[in-house]
């Protein structure tokens, strides 16, 4: 009886219990890396310390499923892994990244969530038709966003805040491209492995044009703190959170699993004025609330296969 009783709750537990705590888990961590990313690229150039935690995290997926013995990608597999390679990696997480060195970690996170708003828009644009409440949820979202750029207007004086803005932005565009892309393309490889080989074919190229434009660092220059956010990155950003992320998404429903997009950035503002002393005000969190509460709405409205697909993300 107590055999029975003991297989039953471990049952439950793997089909509840875990994917609630791998999603948990995502919700933080995946928060955590903004701040990780702020603090790392303070000291180096943002584009070095993208190709070398993406090299590094690459490598290991990559070693891991060489001693497991997966078979590689072949034919179209490889255009799908190259395209996608150069939308989330080369572009969206590098330019997100790059991003945070001239906006506060907290702002990066919540251009971050804004991904659906552009799925959505791209979709107007191939003709595809609103439903009316995804059309309550862009307005709201656009009203928030309006919101926490206010707070923002002097800013926009300083070139380099207006480029951090640019880049992050950009770096959603080319994130829901991705998105739409996977979903194009359905997952017909081992979705671990593609991320690994994602990470690691972007580190080659980005290390390429970094040496093309003599714009890194010797490795002896780079001081200890970026070593370890490189590291947290690589650890908690690149395996351990893309893992339970990944698991997450298989064993819980989309409306369940895409809340991490909402926690997110709420993690990466709190932190972010804790540690790094950013702004936290009457307008960042209302406008953060309101552009929250409306990309959720958008969310809800979209297709569910979309809900499965989004990152991202830092």
């Amino acid at each position: 009886m107590l055999i029975k009783i003991k297989n039953a709750f471990s049952t439950k537990v793997n089909a509840i219990g875990l994917p609630i705590i791998a999603l948990c888990w995502v919700c933080f961590f995946w928060g955590t890396t903004w701040i990780a990313s702020k603090e790392g690229v303070r000291n180096m150039p943002a584009l070095q310390l993208v190709a070398i935690r993406q090299f590094i995290g690459g490598f290991l997926y990559v070693v891991y499923f060489l001693y497991k013995k997966t078979p590689w990608p072949k034919g179209k597999q490889w255009k799908t892994i190259l395209i996608l390679t150069f939308l989330n990696f080369v572009m969206s997480n590098a330019l997100s990244t790059w991003g945070v060195k001239y906006i506060s970690s907290g702002l990066g996170a919540i251009i971050g969530a804004i991904v659906p708003l552009w799925i959505v828009i791209i979709g107007l644009f191939r003709g595809e038709r609103l439903s009316k409440i995804t059309i309550v949820g862009l307005i709201i979202s656009f009203s928030g966003i309006c919101i926490i750029f206010y707070d923002h207007l002097n800013d926009f004086l300083n070139p380099n805040f207006r480029f951090g803005i640019i880049i992050s932005i950009i770096a959603t565009i080319t994130w829901a491209f991705g998105s739409l892309y996977t979903k194009k393309k359905a997952a017909t490889f081992n979705p671990y492995f593609s991320i690994g080989l994602q990470m690691f074919i972007s580190s080659i190229f980005i290390f390429a044009l970094l040496g093309a434009t003599g714009t890194a660092v010797s490795l002896s220059a780079i001081p200890a703190i970026s070593w370890w956010s490189i590291a947290y990155l690589v650890v908690f950003g690149a395996i351990l959170t893309f893992i339970a992320f990944i698991y997450a998404l298989q064993n819980l429903p989309a409306e369940i699993s895409s809340v991490y997009a909402y926690i997110n950035p709420i993690v990466a503002v709190v932190l972010g004025a804790l540690i790094f002393g950013e702004s936290l005000n009457t307008a960042i969190a209302i406008g953060g609330f309101v552009t929250l509460v409306g990309l959720y709405i958008v969310n809800y409205g979209l297709p569910k296969i979309l809900k499965l697909i989004n990152p991202f993300k830092s």
